[in-house]
């Protein structure tokens, strides 16, 4: 199945590279001229053309791949870094941020214990120690690795299937909706592989006494309910982690284009390195907070879930309520706003190390342009 759609996304003609210049230089007008395709990600580390940013730009790119650049774009060898980007970008920042997570956990399964997120610390320390903070990292590793390993590379395959399907007008037009449908469809086969270790994750943080490593957790949780432990959140993960996932890319992807238009004092051509790179983490930021907020009620219901053996995911939404759903909030908008905003920042700098194509800001395809009577900058 995964190869039916490399190869698809490689025949695709929406699989060109992108320009890819100096971060302080302005991008020449014959290279604009040379755009045709529109790509809807925006890398903040992109450098456009010295005009004014606007939301209105070409998706697209030059017929050959930059000289300098690693890999072409659209090519295997493109996905399969992108893919390595979401390794070194989810993993690393979800195992940080184990210890918010945990007590996140104890608050929405156990609020009478656990009575606020200072309190979550305290009971948590008084019991376990510091140590006891890091219950859960080896699932929380590995899960999210393997996540962001399909997240962000499928994402870059299905923006290039369905960008082909409607076309370069509709891409552009309709890029909003681009995103949230490349997003869904790459969270979709992200949560299958995320799913066994996020049950693990949750049984060893949740439950006392049950287990204290992953090694532990694995055998007793097979021996208690088979293979099905690991796969009964599933269908409460997707719907946690699609809305998330919509909201985390197509939400950045337009935050950031608002941004250098109403927000940055200059264009991005004239920003440093630096600059840019705030920018990015702010759009991310912001994108968190509207992701923790339409992915909680499921969240809840995942950690609760977990925890009650024999329990669907209708039960538990049942005994917790609609306050008890929204238990919590406040540490997973701090957790995920932070999140996010670091995977977007290391999602970037990884495409700037590999020296990986990276699409500049969508533009208007000229032949929309001729179509709506469009003349000069938009």
């Amino acid at each position: 199945m995964f190869k039916s759609i490399f190869e698809s996304a490689q025949s695709s003609s929406f699989r060109s590279p992108f320009t890819s210049v100096n971060c302080q230089a302005a991008t020449p007008a014959s290279d604009l001229a040379l755009s045709k395709v529109a790509s809807p990600s925006v890398s903040a580390l992109d450098d456009v053309s010295p005009r004014k940013h606007s939301p209105n730009h070409n998706f697209a790119a030059a017929a050959a791949a930059p000289l300098g650049d690693s890999c072409e774009f659209g090519s295997n060898k493109y996905f399969l870094l992108c893919g390595l980007g979401g390794i070194i970008s989810c993993g690393s920042t979800h195992t940080m941020v184990v210890p918010l997570d945990l007590v996140k956990c104890r608050l929405q399964v156990d609020p009478a214990k656990y009575k606020s997120v200072f309190n979550g610390f305290r009971v948590s320390l008084a019991e376990e120690g510091v140590r006891g903070l890091g219950k859960g990292w080896a699932p929380t590793f590995i899960g999210y690795s393997m996540q962001g390993l399909c997240k962000f590379g499928l994402y870059e395959v299905f923006k290039v299937i369905y960008g082909d399907a409607i076309g370069e007008e509709n891409a552009f037009l309709y890029r909003t909706g681009l995103y949230l449908a490349s997003s869904a469809s790459a969270e979709f086969f992200a949560d299958i592989a995320l799913a066994p270790m996020e049950a693990a994750k949750v049984k060893i943080q949740t439950t006392p006494g049950f287990a204290k490593t992953l090694r532990e957790a694995l055998p007793k949780m097979t021996a208690q309910e088979g293979i099905g432990a690991f796969y009964k959140g599933l269908v409460p993960l997707w719907m946690r982690q699609i809305p998330y996932t919509m909201m985390k890319f197509a939400c950045f992807e337009r935050t950031l284009e608002l941004l250098y238009k109403y927000v940055v004092p200059k264009p991005r051509a004239d920003c440093t390195k630096g600059e840019q790179l705030i920018v990015t983490f702010a759009a991310g930021y912001i994108a968190g907070v509207f992701c923790a907020i339409v992915s909680h009620p499921a969240d809840t219901v995942v950690s609760k879930l977990n925890q009650a053996k024999g329990a669907s995911a209708l039960d538990v939404a049942k005994q917790l309520g609609w306050a008890g759903l929204w238990g919590g909030l406040v540490p997973r908008i701090v957790m995920i706003g932070t999140l996010t905003a670091a995977q977007w920042f290391i999602y970037d700098a990884v495409k700037v190390t590999l020296r990986m194509p990276r699409p500049p800001p969508p533009e208007m395809p000229e032949s929309l342009k001729k179509k709506l009577g469009v003349t000069g900058e938009q």
